[in-house]
């Protein structure tokens, strides 16, 4: 029976395809993982919900002017765009680097002139044409291109979630400094109403000092305590300014361009859900970029490896050469060549292999980096999650200490118009209201930036789990 010859495409194919790409295959790091968050005890454990759309995640806070301005975020922002063009140079590189797998063929075309001087002829020139084609192909046996390539495309996905970063911290930016200006706003509406009822209380201290059933000292008691609310309603100005100038430059705006009006009332907190699973950490894209840089470390490893190999290539050449341009393109003048070359190093000091030694160590350093950025984010959680916890609670207290500073300067400032108390008894409940009524204002904004902190923390919010009852307060 004859045997009939291998035809070389099945040769090369095998050359291609049968070879697995030397390195380590990836493997996702471990990381300890607990099922739910230490501050949810007692709450019923949901299904994780990866890859669930989360969506414009501010709009739980139901504000229209907030919604509208977190939306220019995605398309103003200036460290988006510079993230987004980051994208946009990752994805060329996986592209440039995906072209390793298929020839490089090039073109020439060429006219020499050439003279020869010798004693027994005349100097003549001579003219040489030439047109021809070459073809390049590293056949990849080792898999160092296959490889490249998938570090390349782990880390265009990094570069992916590095945009998603971008975007979600500047959309958390936005939406806090949009929160403190409405907790700002509230606060110049209390010291606004504060500075008229001491302006009463003066013009009352005044009118009695007047008649002779107050002392001097009353007067300058209450001028005291209306100028100084006033100085601290002015400072609540520059505050504002700021905020304002830095939510301009968020959307990406001129300062100069950009004015938000006086906002009326502090957006209700949106209610977290009864459960939170510690898999939706899965999703922060800071979680997401630290794991495929870690793949992309792991296949560099794969490259390095494969470098200690000889390198196999396929070379081709072929085209027309003549000293006279129309007979150029005859089949006389035509020439070719074909051929494998086979290329490797002999002797190079160890460099080779310090740099697979290297490439190992960059995986061990991106690992330790991926874990410590797991573990960040389970800080920043647990962080938030018990900021919500403590500030319920002392909410009410602070609500109920309102509630009963409110009553005490009413009796106080009957008995101070009944001449049993005096004004200094009036300035003391007065002082003991106002900073009641604070600390409810920054308990209230305390409890929206930590929501905000939290659904940033979780990598967007918690949008796609099943639907549950809200914590309750």
């Amino acid at each position: 029976m004859k045997l009939r010859p291998i035809p070389p495409c099945l040769l090369l194919g095998a050359l291609l395809y049968g070879c697995a790409p030397v390195g380590p295959d990836y493997v996702r790091p471990t990381v300890t993982t607990p099922a739910a968050f230490k501050e949810t005890a007692g709450w019923k454990l949901a299904q994780p919900a990866d890859n669930a759309p989360r969506g414009p995640w501010w709009r739980m806070f139901d504000d229209a002017e907030l919604d509208a301005l977190a939306s220019q975020v995605a398309v103003n922002n200036q460290n988006v765009k510079a993230a987004e063009a980051g994208y946009r140079q990752a994805q060329a590189l996986l592209a440039q680097t995906r072209a390793g797998l298929v020839p490089t063929v090039t073109g020439n075309a060429s006219l020499n002139w050439s003279q020869q001087q010798s004693s027994s002829t005349a100097n003549s020139i001579s003219h040489v044409y030439s047109v021809s084609l070459g073809l390049d192909w590293e056949i990849d046996v080792w898999g160092r291109i296959r490889r490249a390539i998938e570090s390349s495309e782990s880390a265009a996905q990094a570069s992916a979630a590095d945009l998603a970063a971008a975007q979600l911290a500047a959309q958390t930016t936005l939406v806090q400094s949009y929160l403190q200006i409405c907790a700002n706003d509230a606060q110049q509406r209390l010291y606004d109403d504060t500075v008229a009822a001491y302006q009463r209380a003066l013009d009352i201290t005044r009118n009695r000092y007047q008649a002779g059933v107050a002392q001097k000292s009353d007067v300058t008691l209450a001028e005291t305590q209306l100028n100084t609310a006033k100085a601290q309603a002015a400072d609540l100005t520059i505050q504002r300014a700021q905020l304002e100038n830095a939510i301009a430059v968020l959307i990406g705006q001129p300062p100069a361009l950009f004015a938000l009006a006086p906002r009326r009332d502090l957006p209700a907190p949106p209610a977290v859900p009864p459960a939170l699973p510690s898999s939706l950490l899965e999703r922060r894209p800071d979680v997401a970029a630290a794991e495929r840089r870690v793949a992309a470390a792991n296949a560099q490893i794969g490259v390095a490896t494969a470098a200690l190999y000889p390198a196999i290539a396929l070379n081709a050449s072929g085209g027309f050469v003549s000293s006279a341009l129309s007979s150029l393109l005859s089949a006389s003048h035509r020439y070719w060549a074909l051929g494998p070359t086979l290329s490797t190093t002999l002797f190079d000091g160890g460099a080779l292999q310090a740099q697979e030694t290297q490439a190992i160590a960059r995986y061990d350093q991106s690992v330790a980096a991926y874990r410590q950025t797991v573990l960040t984010a389970f800080q920043e959680v647990e962080d938030n999650l018990a900021a919500l916890v403590a500030l319920r609670t002392e909410l009410d207290a602070a609500r109920a200490a309102e509630r009963a500073a409110a009553e005490t300067l009413r009796i106080t400032q009957e008995q101070y118009k009944a001449g049993t108390v005096s004004y200094l008894n009036v300035a003391v409940v007065q002082n003991a209201y106002l900073s009641a009524q604070r600390s409810v204002l920054d308990g209230e904004s305390r409890q929206l930036i930590a929501t905000v902190n939290l659904v940033s923390a979780l990598g967007g919010g918690w949008q796609g789990l099943p639907s549950g009852q809200a914590v309750p307060e």
